[in-house]
């Protein structure tokens, strides 16, 4: 397949994947199955792959592209957030990082090690299926920003997606250091480097680069600012300082983007310049997921002959039995209805942070198994975008009935968060 031919492949897709839908609903989210099936049918009809569709051998690609898509949507997921406090709205979201996660690692690792891959390439594994995905999951989240309405699942779902793709950083470099043994010295280095300063660099940095931001956006100077010119491709340039800046003091700038976009947002909280902003970063977010969609189910199709029952077997048990039994442990004394809490703990999309994770640490180190990582994680994104995306409007739907339907019922936490 020739650059141009794909050209022409990729416009078609995009263009039938969005448009087919509308004959049996207005629920965009098949269009990512639609996708990564237009790929997966493309790679079967040509004679040889392109380097754009073999992510084993060439990761240089999906590691670039899948790297700006997320810390675009980061950003513009950190600038939704209408409202961000009282910090009794952020409950669940604390237990879905420091439980949900911390047990979807272990649980992959067990699988990883169970079918047959080293512990490092396991804990490598675990740490590239554990985060979710802001990028796939716009119709689980929040809206865009001032349109309010921020259910207390929406709210849970969007903000764990925002922080969680940075926190599983750490791991990536544990599984990526343990490749030749860790020393106690080194295990020390990574608690106090990898974990603790980097967290914090990146937090932090995200804050105070959201914050000068917004000065220059909205405040510097009086009477002439920028928001007055409209153009949204300020929202990129956001992003390329929130990121940048961080990564420039060593902090992990998936963190500083997703703060960034929130400091950001609070300078001016109202301002309808966001929406500008938030349009722009959309557009940008859709095009570059659209084509790592498709270079998924390509590369799905280039290996079919290669996955392995196995493959399929630990991608279905993070979807439907690892992610709702970690998120229904973790939310235990929530305060969350049954169906809210199975929701919120079975609604864990995996996607394209995934693909930047192993592209990563395949760039980064030689990796024993690298194979059965990329099938499997092709495979999760398939399946979570499939389960997932066709399941999602329905679901949020009837949550929402139920919402209106019994306010006299809510839990505190929702009331809150609400309010």
């Amino acid at each position: 397949m020739s650059y141009h031919e794909f050209l022409l492949f990729a416009g078609l897709a995009i263009l039938a994947a969005f448009w087919l839908p509308r004959f049996v609903s207005g629920r965009e989210p098949a269009a990512s199955a639609l996708l990564i099936l237009a790929g997966f049918v493309c790679a079967l009809a040509i004679d040889e792959a392109p380097p754009l569709f073999t992510p084993i051998s060439h990761p240089q690609w999906w590691e670039t592209m899948s790297e700006m898509a997320v810390i675009v949507a980061l950003f513009a997921t950190g600038m939704r957030l209408d409202v961000v406090r009282p910090f009794a709205r952020w409950r669940v979201t604390w237990r879905l990082l420091a439980v949900a996660m911390p047990l979807t690692i272990g649980a992959m690792v067990l699988a990883g090690t169970a079918a047959g891959l080293p512990l490092a390439s396991a804990l490598l594994l675990g740490a590239v299926l554990a985060p979710t995905d802001p990028v796939l999951a716009g119709d689980l989240q929040v809206g865009p920003p001032t349109e309010g309405g921020e259910h207390p699942v929406r709210f849970a779902l969007t903000t764990e997606a925002g922080l969680n793709d940075g926190l599983a950083f750490p791991f990536v470099y544990l599984a990526i250091a343990a490749l030749g043994g860790i020393s106690g010295t080194e295990a020390f280095n990574w608690l106090s480097y990898d974990v603790a300063y980097r967290i914090a660099a990146g937090a932090v940095s995200g804050v105070l680069t959201g914050w000068l931001l917004g000065q220059v956006v909205f405040r510097w100077p009086m009477g002439n600012i920028l928001a007055e010119t409209g153009s949204g491709v300020l929202a990129l340039a956001g992003v390329l300082v929130c990121y940048g800046a961080a990564e420039f003091v060593h902090g992990y700038g998936f963190i500083a983007c997703f703060v960034g976009g929130m400091a950001f947002r609070r300078v001016e909280a109202k301002h309808s310049f966001h929406s500008n902003l938030h349009l722009f970063n959309l557009a940008i977010e859709h095009a570059l997921t659209a084509v790592l969609l498709l270079m998924t189910g390509a590369a799905l199709g280039t290996y079919a002959a290669w996955v392995e029952w196995k493959h399929v077997a630990i991608a279905a048990s993070l979807i439907f039995l690892v992610r709702p039994l970690s998120g229904w442990v973790a939310l235990a004394g929530s305060g969350l209805p049954p169906r809210e809490r199975f929701v919120t703990a079975a609604f864990g999309v995996r996607g394209i942070g995934s693909i930047y994770y192993l592209a990563f640490a395949a760039s980064a180190a030689p990796l024993a198994g690298l194979t059965d990582l990329w099938l499997v994680v092709l495979v999760a994104i398939a399946l979570s975008a499939l389960v997932h995306g066709l399941s999602a409007a329905a679901v949020l739907a009837g949550i929402r009935a139920d919402t209106a339907s019994e306010p006299k019922r809510r839990p505190r936490l929702e009331q809150a968060a609400v309010q």
